[in-house]
């Protein structure tokens, strides 16, 4: 590591395959000298608020976000700090009260939809990807996640997408790739661009 850590922004509507790519880096980079924070873990805390209106937020707006908080965890990252991250409780629309440990190591990857609509984080990140996926394979993506690891039922994934998650993917993700250094078309498999990102990594640290 030349100097502070390289931070690596990942974004990419839901189902893009930020995931996908985030893996293959860590493959190619080796996981000890990898962390990876989820802009997800950040949603703001609605311990005041009961299930019924906690259900009702919409997750897909910027305004969901703790973005202030994981923007100072950032900072501590890149300073060689290691934070105490949110752990966000999918199937109670909460945050845990347990926390996770993160180490500070050479390279953060942050990984989110809206991560390109605060320009603090726009900001502190060294390199910004966007997976840029056609919007049918990301709801197929999409339904499968939230039914098999969130708990959601197949009604309530459509009318999430119908309601949020698609208007605001047109209002505020897509818009945001222009801030993209490099875009990488259909998600964790174009082989080349995830090559390229690795190349310009390697350079940095």
């Amino acid at each position: 590591m030349k100097n502070k850590a390289c931070i690596i922004g990942i974004c990419g509507g839901s189902g893009s395959g930020k995931s996908t790519v985030t893996k293959k880096l860590i493959d190619l980079i080796g996981r000890d000298k990898v962390s990876v924070i989820e802009q997800d873990s950040y949603y703001k805390d609605q311990s005041n608020l009961v299930f019924e209106e906690r259900v009702k937020t919409n997750y897909d707006h910027p305004l969901a976000f703790d973005n202030d908080l994981l923007f100072e965890h950032l900072e501590m990252l890149k300073d060689g700090k290691s934070i105490e991250k949110p752990i966000y409780d999918f199937a109670l629309h909460n945050r845990k009260k347990e926390k996770e440990i993160v180490e500070a190591k050479p390279i953060i990857i942050l990984e989110g939809i809206l991560i390109f609509n605060e320009v603090n984080l726009i900001d502190i990140m060294d390199i910004k990807v966007f997976v840029d996926t056609d919007a049918d394979v990301r709801i197929i993506r999409r339904i499968k996640r939230d039914m098999l690891e969130r708990g959601r039922s197949l009604d309530s994934v459509i009318d999430q997408y119908l309601s949020t998650v698609r208007p605001s993917h047109l209002q505020f993700v897509e818009p945001s790739k222009r801030y993209a250094d490099l875009i990488i078309p259909e998600g964790g498999e174009n082989e080349v661009a995830i090559d390229i990102l690795y190349q310009k990594i390697k350079s940095l640290v």
